[in-house]
Formats: C-alpha cells, structure tokens, sequence
C-alpha cells in the first residue's frame, strides 16, 4: 500500500536537494563547522550547552535532581544551543563532533573532559557523584538495560513516527503506520515492565528513569508531535502513573524549564547559571533579553 510514486534508488546516491519538512534547510550528509564560534564558559565547573528537546531534558533534570540530593559539585551553567545551525559553530563541534545536543564539559580538573551523547552525560554524572545508578549488581544491570533500550528505541519515536506524523513534507501511510507500530510495541514494553515495579530498574528511581521520560512521558501526556489521541496514549495506564509520578518531582519541574524556548514565558528558563535563576530569570520576568 503506498500513497507516493514509486522510487528507484541510484546505484550512487547524491545529494542534490532538501531532504524536505522541518529542519530541511539545517539537515546535511557532511560533519564538521560551518562557521568559527567560541562557546560561552561560566563559572561552575559544569558547563551545558543545550536545548530543552527529550534528549536535552535528560540531563537538566539529572543535574537538578543531583542538586536537590545535596551534590554541590553539580553546581552547571546551562547554554542554549538552537537548532538552526548554531550546533555547527566550531566552538559546539569541538564539545561534541556529532553536532547534537546536549554536549557537556566539565572544567572541575586541570584537563577539561568533554562529554557528548544524552545517555553517556547521565553514566558520567551517576559515576562522577555516585548517585542515581545502583551499586547492587542486579538493579545496576537493569538500569543499563533500560538505558540502552532508550537510546535505541527513540529514534523510531523521534526520527521514525515524529519526522514522518509531524514533520514530513507529504503524509505517507506506509511510514507512519510502520513506526505508529513500533512506537505502540514500545509503549507495551514499558506498560508491562511498570505495571510491577514504581520504577523501571525496580523500586528505585535512576538514570534510566531520567532517560525515558522525557520521551514516552511525553508522549503519554501528548506533548509529543500532537500524536497522543492517535495513538491511544491513554491506554498505558502503568506508564501514565509512572509519569505523573516523575512529572511532580520538584527537581524534575526546574530540569524542564532549562533550556526551553516554547511554551508558557514562565516555563521557559532560556539558561540557567544560578539556582535562584528559576525565580527571577524566566521568560515571563525578563522578556526578550534572554532572547536578545
């Protein structure tokens, strides 16, 4: 079944015109910067540089959730990075070549040590302060394993049913039933594993919450590509309770807002440099200076 012409690949591909949809004038098959840019530094010796996407969630609640635990070392300024090709400044491709955020650096010993990928910053928070991935070998395994089925398993939600549901230049039905599959499947995988334990390592909430719930919390609630009513979020109940239960973490409410650019002016924290930033320095307080 397909609603589009047939495509007869080339034996080369080439590329000789925009992929098409959202993000088409930014999207390319090269690396590298496309212009000199220094990035900011602050004081803290975290430094992020970011956007509030699912993937740039993950770790401003891991660093929230590290602060309200008592860490103080966890202390971060927080950078915004929009996607519209300041990723490929050469100050952001040096912090992560993948020209994706999140990209961290953390400047508290002699020799900076750059850290990029959503899942590799949580390993390298929880390790660095010991906190958030279990020492029991049984639960720590389970963590991992969830971790890793997020970072596998979000590019079918993101890049497979969000590109082609929300984003794509023309609706495809062979597409976007093949990924609302995956997505669906995805969504039984995590119902079933919460419907007998709190959270998805056991009874104990770690990096592997952090993880997931940026992405198939907001799917749940509909935050994600205006795709909850099709497919039938509401059915979930064990990931809705998990996600209500995540989503009144105090911590979690302040790693939302870091970063955001969209939304209600007083979710949106475009960046973060000191705790008493989430009462004096949001959207609705300041305007467009933090825009500027």
């Amino acid at each position: 079944m397909t609603d589009t012409p047939a495509y007869e690949p080339p034996k080369v591909w080439t590329w000789n015109k925009e992929s098409g949809g959202r993000f088409a004038s930014i999207n390319r098959p090269i690396a590298g910067p496309t212009h000199d840019k220094e990035l900011p530094v602050g004081r803290h010796p975290l430094q992020l540089y970011s956007l509030a996407t699912p993937n740039g969630v993950k770790v401003t609640v891991m660093l929230e959730e590290l602060l309200a635990a008592g860490h103080k070392g966890a202390e971060y300024d927080a950078w915004l990075i929009k996607i519209d090709g300041n990723q490929f400044g050469s100050g952001f491709v040096a912090v992560n070549p993948n020209s994706k955020i999140p990209a961290l650096m953390d400047r508290s010993s002699p020799e900076p040590i750059r850290v990029f990928e959503s899942g590799s910053i949580l390993v390298y928070l929880a390790e660095k302060f010991g906190a958030f991935l279990p020492t029991d070998a049984k639960a720590r395994a389970e963590t991992f394993s969830w971790l890793f089925w997020q970072m596998g398993a979000a590019p079918y939600l993101g890049g497979g049913f969000g590109h082609f549901y929300a984003y794509a230049p023309t609706k495809i039905e062979y597409a976007i039933d093949r990924f609302a599959m995956e997505v669906k499947r995805q969504l039984d995988v995590l119902d079933r594993r919460l419907a007998d334990n709190e959270y998805l390592a056991g009874d104990v909430y770690t990096i592997a919450d952090m993880a997931v719930w940026p992405w198939y919390g907001g799917l749940a609630k509909g935050l994600l590509y205006g795709g909850g009513e099709f497919l039938s979020v509401q059915d979930y109940k064990n990931v809705q309770r998990w996600t209500d239960a995540i989503a009144a973490r105090p911590a979690v409410k302040r790693g939302r807002m870091v970063n955001r650019t969209w939304g209600e002016p007083s979710s949106q924290l475009h960046e973060r440099h000191e705790a008493s930033d989430f009462e004096t320095r949001t959207q609705d307080k300041i305007g467009e200076l933090a825009a500027s």
